[in-house]
């Protein structure tokens, strides 16, 4: 077999991306991406970014792959693991899956490709690795081949070692991260290395990419909300590349998704800020019981139970419940019922989060 040519992403001359066209928008994605590094750490808890947001991404992300879930149905699962909610599952998975490749680019400076073997694994729960055996093809929505990538397993192995030199070695080819990053997707899903889980796999190396590139400080550039709503032009472009060469377009398209996927966040950690301060100044003045872990928690979890306040807080069971009960009578929180347990939606954040989502529903 005839295995598709995928050259080196160095050899693609530079000045493709350097029209005016090209410049103009690469400035305004790269200062739109810098205003979301400063707003992002603006918030002292960085954690509460990086739950809430990355699950954001986790149910975007995977809805461009066909697995569709509620917010509801998340965070009820992340409560009650114990719950048979297949596809809620599965977008949890992604969740940790991204944390796990954001503590390995963390410690090591690097993104390999052993770390993204070690992301897929934790993805698709499971060790597969590397596809070693050929019959893997892309099909369009009428069931059409319409890309077959390398099947042998050595070429496989050949250009992922390639694409983690382009990763890592920043002299290997001088042109900005952004675009690098546009170039490194294509890539990584013409080479479409893995069994399953390509797709999500290669979205979770996006955002890692910037983070490893200093460009975020945390993962909270979701690109998945501009791919789902754009959904045929993401792979209509990708195609067009390896039909036409047209990597303009592409890379075009993927600095207008920085553009508008950071401007939209900015909004939604904006609201999140407000609502973050409203909720801890009306609480201090109100309720004896006020801490900064509490903040934390109800804002690193749209949906708490008590459980998660007796642990985050160190308190008994009673007085985790008191403290909760004391919210909901209060307005902050909407407590509901599972089975025989109880947990708490705190309406402000849930709020953000809902209403961005059927923001983007509308577009």
């Amino acid at each position: 077999m005839i295995e598709p040519a995928l050259p080196p992403l160095e050899s693609l001359p530079l000045q493709r991306f350097e029209t005016p066209a090209m410049l103009k928008k690469l400035a305004l994605a790269s200062r739109k991406l810098a205003e979301l590094k400063g707003v992002a750490a603006a918030i002292p808890n960085q954690g509460i970014l990086i739950n809430t947001l990355g699950t954001q991404e986790a149910k975007d992300s995977s809805a461009i792959e066909n697995i569709v879930t509620t917010h509801d149905d998340l965070y009820q699962d992340d409560l009650f693991p114990q719950a048979s909610n297949v596809a809620a599952k599965e977008v949890l998975r992604y969740r940790q899956a991204l944390q796990a490749g954001f503590q390995q680019v963390k410690r090591t400076g690097l993104l390999t490709t052993n770390h993204i073997i070690q992301i897929q694994a934790e993805l698709e729960q499971n060790n597969a690795g590397l596809r070693k055996l050929p019959g893997t093809a892309l099909k369009d929505g009428a069931g059409e081949t319409v890309y077959t990538p390398p099947q042998n397993p050595d070429t496989i192995i050949a250009l992922m070692s390639d694409l983690e030199r382009f990763v890592n070695d920043d002299a290997l080819y001088d042109v900005d991260s952004l675009i690098k990053m546009a170039l490194i997707h294509y890539q990584f899903e013409s080479i479409h290395p893995f069994y399953d889980g390509n797709g999500r796999t290669g979205r979770i190396i996006n955002v890692l990419y910037l983070v490893k590139q200093g460009l975020l400080n945390i993962p909270v550039l979701y690109l998945s909300r501009h791919i789902v709503q754009t959904k045929p032009d993401y792979y209509r472009l990708l195609q067009a590349v390896r039909d036409r060469d047209a990597w303009e377009e592409w890379v075009y398209y993927m600095l207008e998704a920085v553009e508008a996927t950071a401007g939209d966040t900015i909004e939604t950690i904006n609201a999140i800020r407000v609502a973050l301060q409203e909720a801890k100044h009306s609480i201090r003045a109100r309720y004896k019981f006020y801490s900064q872990d509490l903040i934390n928690n109800l804002f690193t979890h749209p949906y708490t139970k008590i459980e998660y306040i007796e642990r985050d807080l160190k308190v008994s069971r009673l007085t985790a419940t008191k403290y909760l009960d004391a919210l909901t009578e209060g307005g902050f929180l909407h407590k509901q019922k599972k089975g025989r347990s109880n947990y708490y939606i705190n309406l402000a954040l849930n709020g953000i989060l809902t209403r961005e989502s059927m923001k983007k529903g509308s577009q």
